[in-house]
């Protein structure tokens, strides 16, 4: 397990690759926010977290498989670990940040994976222009 990454990875490179495809800018891993977000976007207080299927457990998706030794180890760390998941989202959205999970599953498919993040960006920054009584981004 040592040799498992927490960042950099692939799916994580693929859609960094996308969002800035996009033209937009983000940070990245802000230790400063709940669960240390993969992709921050300050401007829009949106943030990408990049799940792996297997670590993460994704409901429905075949890399989301049990190890046949030490189950009930495994068992308890993925439980652990999706309650910590959603707590960390919890708190991100009682701070006004919206979130977004993209599983490692869909990062294969980058134009899909454009229109997803495209969309959650687009909706973010409208939900803030209208909070703060602009529209299209022009002061009234």
């Amino acid at each position: 397990m040592s040799r498992i990454r927490g960042r950099d990875t692939k799916p994580e490179m693929v859609v960094r690759s996308v969002a800035h495809a996009l033209g937009r800018r983000f940070r990245l891993q802000r230790r400063d926010l709940p669960g240390t977000p993969d992709l921050v976007f300050p401007r829009s207080r949106a943030v990408i977290f990049v799940h792996g299927c297997f670590w993460h457990r994704h409901s429905g998706c075949r890399k989301a498989s049990t190890p046949s030794t030490r189950r009930e180890f495994w068992e308890e760390k993925f439980a652990r670990n999706v309650v910590r998941d959603a707590a960390n989202e919890r708190k991100l959205r009682a701070m006004g940040w919206a979130v977004l999970v993209i599983w490692e599953c869909e990062t294969r498919d980058r134009e899909r994976l454009a229109e997803i993040i495209g969309t959650f960006l687009s909706e973010r920054d409208c939900e803030l222009c209208a909070t703060r009584g602009r529209r299209g981004g022009i002061e009234q």
